[in-house]
């Protein structure tokens, strides 16, 4: 008998697909991930594995599921919880989700450069705390769009997306990427320029140790002193303690994030003193349309490996030559 566990509790369209294959499966109901321990209970000896990005997958605990298991199936685009590299070795086919969540995520990018540049956060808090008595001049005045330039650092689908919105805002666009071709008007940049010349800076790379706290000190002391930061890539490409002291300084005018280092972010964490920050729990994805999507494709994902099909979106195809 086929043995399958799913992680967490994913939307109906992808269990439905699942359950049509293989009816018996494990799924984890609690709203927190397992731990590692209850991880490594669950997943011993299955033959398919489909996770989200809060669960780590490593090379020890693909030994420790078994050389039975023929597929890891994760709804997300990002990867930085997998060993994919321990996967191939061990001949495991690793699926993910893209394009699916490219238009969500862009949205969200833009959603938060809106928010932080007009600064509608604080201006809700000023409201609700009855701090509003008349009409002002100089009243929370914030950032203009129209012939400004955004800057976009990684060029993939989703920063592609973003591109394209800037053109109906009038913006130039720039970008910082060297294994992209030029799109929707944007034009390509060294990074110092474009830190140098940017109003908006858009953060769109993948988790890598080559990009972990790309965001940092030197990067954010490059920055115009009106510039605007938006981070809905990973939380770990940004070093955190660098952009707060940045912010408190008021070195730059402010930032948003979608993406923290832990998620969730601990409470104490100074960044929520700030009130030119703005800071929301992962939602780049998250529209029904998208979500369902997404589970619509780790359930493909899963299935196919299941039947030793080749999986639709594979992100080690190497493991099939």
């Amino acid at each position: 008998m086929t043995r399958i566990f799913i992680t967490r509790i994913i939307p109906d369209v992808g269990l439905v697909l699942v359950k049509e294959h293989f009816p018996l499966f494990d799924i984890w109901t609690p709203d927190l991930p397992p731990s590692r321990s209850e991880l490594i209970e669950h997943a011993h000896g299955v033959d398919g594995l489909l996770c989200l990005l809060t669960e780590k997958i490593d090379g020890e605990l693909m030994d420790v599921i078994g050389p039975q298991l023929k597929v890891i199936s994760s709804m997300s685009v990002g990867m930085d919880h997998i060993d994919v590299a321990a996967a191939t070795a061990r001949g495991i086919p690793v699926g993910n989700t893209p394009g699916v969540l490219t238009d969500a995520t862009a949205d969200q990018a833009f959603a938060l450069m809106l928010s932080a540049a007009r600064r509608i956060p604080e201006a809700e808090r000023f409201l609700r705390a009855g701090k509003w008595v008349t009409w002002q001049p100089s009243l929370l005045l914030g950032a203009d769009f129209a012939g400004s330039t955004l800057g976009i650092v990684g060029f993939g689908r989703i920063g592609q997306a973003v591109a394209k919105r800037a053109q109906g805002f009038d913006m130039r666009v720039i970008y910082y990427d060297p294994t992209a071709e030029p799109a929707f008007g944007a034009q390509p940049a060294d990074l110092d320029i474009l830190l140098r010349e940017s109003d908006f800076v858009s953060i769109h790379v993948p988790l890598t140790e080559r990009t972990r706290h790309l965001v940092n000190v030197e990067f954010l002391a490059k920055m115009k002193p009106n510039a605007v930061l938006v981070n809905t890539s990973r939380g770990g490409v940004l070093d955190q303690n660098a952009l707060y002291h940045t912010l408190k300084s008021n070195q730059i005018f402010s930032a948003a994030l979608d993406v923290t280092d832990p998620e969730p972010l601990p409470m104490d964490s100074p960044l929520l003193e700030l009130e030119n920050c703005i800071i929301v729990p992962h939602l780049g994805s998250a529209s029904k349309k998208t979500r369902d999507m997404m589970s619509l494709l780790a359930a493909q994902n899963l299935v196919a490996g299941l039947k030793g099909e080749r999986l639709p979106n594979c992100v080690n195809p190497q493991v099939y030559k």
